[in-house]
């Protein structure tokens, strides 16, 4: 099946640029999976058309089959974008691709040490990823040139699923988020020294008694932020925090810094900026919303400017370089209730949803993640 996988793959680019005239166009990458319930169960990776402006709106221009029960998860570009890697939940890999060839090229890189895997980071030259391993409660360092494993760290708290690298003060932070059949969940992150892979400490993000039970599910470092501030969104806590470099003590100060019960959000989940990083975007699963918040007094103290509507599972976003639309793919892991299986088109610039993208709902299928291709790609403080 890898194979059918590989030579479909090689014609991604044959099938994209035989229809390309000149025109306008969005391409994005959608890796998928079938709806729970489904009489036949399907995995792959679509390349479809984004563009509202577009002849081809909605339409999937490639279809790549992906092996059975390989329970694709999300795909990460690296620094270049000249490879994505896909977290897989079935298998104890990364499925890399190629996107510098035309076509494209798929191949596996075995990890032994890593059981359901998460998000992928990359160090600022490029030559490192960092996977974060839920499963198994492992981040696994990888050489990004061989693609190969090349160290295993042992997390000190379970479950890591969020991963952020800060080369500038040689820190990596986790998040302890929860066990892969959504129990036990988790209440902190840890900070790793990115050079030596040392473990060092951790940070309860939630006001509650322990167990807290927050889930901090993603952080990211705020672009350009001096001190260094990373943003933490707590899953089932509904909150958003920050932990703010101290140089004196080459620690973490953390605090709550918004209350998504305020306005009735809950389930945040993904983490974003524009490029100025005076705005932050955050989405929440249930119900699907997509917040647009001003951080231009600092990151302590956002504001949100907006809420937008969505669909059930507001989850991932792809914004284009001139950052005027955001795609929201809606769906967290087939949940009852956050499992829309839709995308949500927003224009950026007037704030409200201009169009929504049925294909993968109407065919039984969900969307676990939405990339536009690298010629469309904004990295958004990623």
């Amino acid at each position: 099946m890898l194979n059918k996988a590989i030579f479909c793959l090689a014609l991604v680019f044959a099938g994209t640029q035989s229809i390309v005239p000149a025109r306008a166009e969005i391409l994005a990458m959608v890796n998928y999976s079938s709806k729970s319930g489904q009489s036949v169960q399907k995995e792959g990776i679509a390349i479809l058309d984004v563009d509202p402006k577009s002849a081809n709106y909605g339409k999937i221009l490639t279809d790549i089959p992906l092996p059975k029960g390989l329970k694709n998860h999300h795909i990460f570009y690296n620094k270049d974008n000249s490879k994505g890697y896909m977290t897989v939940f079935g298998e104890n890999a990364l499925y890399v691709l190629d996107l510098k060839t035309k076509p494209f090229r798929l191949s596996k890189v075995s990890i032994p040490d890593c059981a359901v895997g998460e998000d992928v980071v990359f160090s600022d030259d490029n030559s490192r990823w960092y996977v974060t391993c839920m499963g198994s409660s492992v981040v696994i360092v990888g050489d990004a040139v061989s693609d190969k494993p090349i160290k295993t760290i042992k997390a000190s708290k379970p479950y890591p699923h969020g991963i952020a690298i800060n080369e500038s003060i040689n820190r990596i932070l986790i998040t302890g988020t929860i066990k892969h059949d959504l129990t036990e969940p988790g209440e902190t992150i840890t900070a790793i020294e990115a050079s030596t892979g040392k473990v060092l400490e951790s940070y309860k993000v939630s006001k509650k008694p322990s167990p807290a039970g927050a889930a901090p599910v993603e952080i990211l470092f705020v672009p350009g932020s001096n001190p260094p501030v990373a943003y933490v969104t707590n899953m089932f806590g509904g909150t958003l925090w920050a932990a703010t470099w101290k140089p004196a003590t080459k620690t973490f100060a953390v605090q709550e810094v918004y209350d998504f019960a305020s306005i009735k959000a809950g389930v945040p989940l993904e983490i974003y900026f524009n490029r100025k990083a005076d705005r932050l975007y955050v989405t929440t699963a249930n119900p699907g919303k997509f917040h647009i918040f001003d951080i231009s007094a600092g990151p302590l103290k956002p504001k949100l400017l907006k809420t937008i509507d969505g669909a059930a599972g507001a989850h991932h976003v792809g914004i284009t370089p001139d950052e005027k639309l955001a795609f929201v793919q809606n769906n967290l892991l087939d949940l009852k209730g956050m499992n829309d299986g839709s995308i949500t088109v927003i224009d950026l610039v007037k704030g409200k949803v201009i169009g929504q993208i049925d294909t993968f709902k109407k065919a039984g299928l969900n969307p676990n993640q939405i990339n536009l291709l690298p010629k469309w790609y904004h990295p958004a403080g990623h």
